[in-house]
């Protein structure tokens, strides 16, 4: 595996003090690759990725990104760490313009502004072509685009994406994921949740499965794909501890 960007070890966390959600996990994300967060409703799979990006306490624990400790980070700090978030909801300005979309997200770009605008409608084309229109009624698919593009605007090494295909149809779930994938090759680091188990282990590069807030499996995606436990601890059958 490459050098971690994102490290998370052994972290506890949950929204309200001593009821934990998340016990003892711990993964890591290689730079430039996809990692993906897998398991049953209830998992902790987005509670994880609140924890990084400092929306849900952590009590016990250590996160580092790129070396620096972002434990319990305030959410507003995350572009000066490099970092972005994508949540599964509420993810973009629907009453506004796509390029007022992005330049509310590239408030702070400075002279950088004008350049990062076009670099982003380079990279996202049917956006380019309807800047002009009204970010509510895009498609599903380009609603994930736009979404994506605004994480962008702040050139992070590190974007976290909560379940980015929930509610697209099978074609515009596998657009967003390959863009997803596509992003690796400008150095970004991706770490998803995502509930489509099949596509999900085919474009990510390693793998994290939880089970009741806690680690079962992990390893590289490729080779879990297909593999039994991964059915096991969907169905509940069958509940493994991190490291045996």
């Amino acid at each position: 595996m490459n050098e971690p960007v994102l490290t998370v070890e052994r972290i506890t966390a949950g929204y309200v003090p001593d009821l934990p959600i998340l016990h003892d996990v711990s993964i890591s994300v290689a730079r430039a690759s996809v990692t993906v967060l897998i398991g049953p409703n209830g998992a902790g799979k987005s509670t994880l990725i609140k924890a990084i990006a400092g929306l849900v306490p952590v009590s016990a624990g250590r996160i580092t990104h790129d070396g620096a400790d972002i434990t319990n980070i305030a959410p507003h700090t995350m572009a000066g760490h490099a970092m972005a978030y994508v949540p599964q909801t509420d993810n973009i300005f629907r009453s506004l313009t796509i390029e007022e979309n992005l330049e509310l997200a590239l408030r702070r770009a400075g002279a950088e502004r004008g350049r990062r605008l076009e670099r982003l409608y380079a990279m996202f084309p049917p956006l380019a072509e309807k800047r002009g229109e009204k970010a509510g009624a895009l498609s599903g698919g380009q609603r994930q685009f736009l979404a994506v593009a605004n994480a962008l605007a702040v050139e992070p090494k590190l974007i976290l994406m909560d379940e980015p295909s929930a509610g697209l149809s099978p074609k515009a779930a596998q657009e967003v994921l390959g863009m997803a994938r596509a992003l690796t090759r400008e150095g970004v680091s991706i770490l998803l949740v995502e509930q489509n188990v099949n596509q999900a282990l085919r474009l990510a590069d390693h793998c994290y499965i939880l089970a009741e807030g806690r680690n079962q499996v992990d390893g590289k995606a490729a080779d879990l794909l297909g593999d039994r436990i991964v059915a096991d601890i969907y169905l509940g059958g069958k509940r493994v501890r991190a490291g045996t």
